[in-house]
């Protein structure tokens, strides 16, 4: 007999929702409908690799950018595909920073290779609908997902992969909307409206971001003045040759540091031991980054808090380094004085005629004729600006984690309601754990929890998949 037929709707259609939809087809070996909605104009690249600019860079080298764990060598295998990468040596390409609209268009080579007819099953059909998901309504032991535009999507599980928030509000920038000189997501396409040679900009924000924008002004050959404001003023690191280092992170821990006290205690102490000795304590990140999740989980709430508040950007500015010859850039940038970076708190923006003033913690104030909100997402879930998460927790369809970062789930990544009637049939993974597993924005993290989820929708058991690399279906 054969098994009934269920349908799996997929809300987001950039990485973490694109590759769950290419591992249920890897995995289903029973009728599967699969929607993937997307707002995106090109589905399967998001945000982050939807760019077309030539010089946004992955900040990963290429031999560590698969979608699947077990096939560690995809994605350099899918670049000697393309023509503009077969003179290159095994060795070169493989450490690589390839350009993110490359790494873009190898997320929807997956999709039609494995979900587009002749490589799609069967058993299996797909569906890309164009649209935003504002609403799920629930329905028995279904539910149905509601679009912007009044559509309904019915449904036997569904997955939330919502990606990262926009920037949060600033203190003033609610007074802003309509300035000309006002940008408030540093994705809008900001860089074909530039003010005039001899004009400044002011980038808030110290982050990735921030970099993108840069160097974006560099390869425009834009002339003007450019300022970066973050609380710390640190700018992402570059990428440096690892090195054998055994002491760090203990292989067996002492309760002692296992909290959050002694954890940074202990990371202090071997940063000394790597200075001393001349060498970048930024490994120490790299050491750790495999265990973050369990750490961040044995965290109490106070800890993890605590962490967030104090830890985190100095974290960050190490966990998240860049391509060499883009620090290079940064770096050229701000000795010849066209960048100017601030450590201070943003107190206010404010109209000043054209311009825009950037009011500042040392009692300063910086005036721009662009000003681009570059600070990253917002990470308190309780500000949600999404209609659909906001409904969701409004209804109890979803629970605020701990320290408000994102969403309570289960190990299996089903999402815990208040209610009862959406247990097993709603799935999340991305961003929206962050307050469950810190580490969750990256490849790595993601490309396993797609996996995951994939089975946990499925009931399966995750099994490495030998296939055969299909290089018929590339764009």
């Amino acid at each position: 007999m054969e098994a009934a037929r269920r349908r799996v709707v997929i809300i987001g259609g950039g990485f973490s929702g694109t590759l769950v939809a290419v591992n249920l087809a890897r995995a289903a070996r029973d009728p599967l409908d699969v929607a993937l909605v997307t707002a995106e104009a090109i589905p399967g690249q998001g945000v982050a690799y939807g760019t077309r600019r030539p010089e946004h860079l992955l900040n990963v080298v290429a031999r560590n950018m698969s979608a699947f764990p077990d096939l560690p060598d995809h994605f350099v295998r899918w670049l000697r595909t393309r023509g503009d990468f077969d003179q290159v040596p095994d060795a070169e390409l493989r450490e690589r920073f390839v350009p993110r609209r490359v790494y873009g268009d190898y997320l929807r080579s997956l999709l039609t290779q494995y979900l587009e007819p002749p490589g799609r099953p069967a058993h299996l059909s797909f569906e890309l609908v164009e649209g935003t998901a504002v609403d799920i309504e629930p329905a028995g032991r279904k539910a149905v997902v509601r679009l912007a535009d009044g559509r309904g999507l019915p449904a036997d599980r569904i997955v939330l992969a919502t990606g990262n928030e926009p920037p949060a509000d600033l203190p003033g920038s609610a007074d802003l909307d309509g300035h000309p000189a006002w940008v408030g997501n540093a994705w809008e396409r900001w860089h074909e409206h530039l003010p005039p040679a001899g004009s400044t900009i002011i980038l808030l924000g110290t982050g990735l971001t921030t970099v993108d924008a840069i160097i974006t002004l560099t390869r425009l050959g834009w002339e003007g003045q450019v300022h970066a404001v973050s609380r710390h003023g640190w700018l992402p690191q570059p990428h440096f040759r690892s090195f054998d280092y055994a002491d760090f992170p203990p292989a067996t821990p002492s309760p002692e540091t296992l909290g959050l006290a002694g954890l940074a205690a202990s990371f202090e102490e071997h940063c000394c031991r790597l200075r001393d000795r001349g060498l970048n304590p930024a490994l120490l990140v790299d050491r750790l980054r495999p265990h973050m999740q369990q750490i961040w989980q044995r965290f109490s709430v106070a800890e993890k808090r605590a962490f967030a508040r104090e830890h985190a950007a100095r974290w960050n500015v190490h966990r998240h380094r860049i391509a060499p010859e883009i620090h290079a850039q940064v770096m050229a940038a701000v000795r010849s004085g066209r960048l100017t970076v601030h450590a201070a708190t943003i107190e206010r923006l404010e109209r000043d005629g054209d311009r825009i003033r950037v009011a500042l913690s040392r009692g300063d104030s910086l005036a721009g004729d662009l000003v681009v909100n570059a600070t990253g997402p917002q990470l308190r879930f309780s500000k949600s600006g999404s209609p659909l998460l906001c409904r969701l927790r409004d209804r109890g369809l979803v629970v605020t984690d701990e320290v408000d970062m994102g969403i309570r789930v289960e190990q299996d990544h089903s999402v815990v309601p208040v209610a009862g009637h959406l247990l097993g049939l709603l799935f999340a993974l991305g961003p929206l754990l962050r307050g469950t597993l810190w580490e969750t924005t990256a490849v790595p993290e993601l490309r396993g929890q797609a996996r995951r989820v994939a089975d946990a929708v499925l009931g399966t058991t995750y099994e490495p998949v030998v296939e055969p690399f299909i290089t018929e279906y590339t764009i």
